[in-house]
């Protein structure tokens, strides 16, 4: 936000987040219930990361930030997906 401007979040936008992140958590804890093998650690970070972006994007007010404050956001995303990824192959590779 720039300097002076204020954003007061309405009770719908949060009774929305709230049902998003329940529905989410929901989906991981059933996710559990199958045998995925390898994937399921793969699909429990997914889901994890897109909690996450909720919870930035709407209770840290980052929607309503500079394009920069966006991006390096979605830098560290990206970095943090490429750790994973590294070591995920590290592990295959062993």
């Amino acid at each position: 936000m720039k300097n002076g401007d204020t954003h007061i979040s309405s009770f719908t936008s949060h009774a929305i987040v709230l049902i998003v992140l329940l529905a989410l958590t929901f989906l991981s804890v059933s996710v559990t219930g199958y045998q995925l093998g390898a994937f399921s650690v793969t699909i429990a970070l997914a889901i994890a990361s897109v909690k996450v972006a909720t919870v930035i994007l709407n209770f840290m007010h980052v929607k309503h930030e500079s394009l920069f404050i966006k991006l390096m956001i979605s830098g560290v995303f990206i970095l943090y997906a490429l750790v994973i990824i590294i070591t995920f192959i590290d592990y295959q590779l062993r």
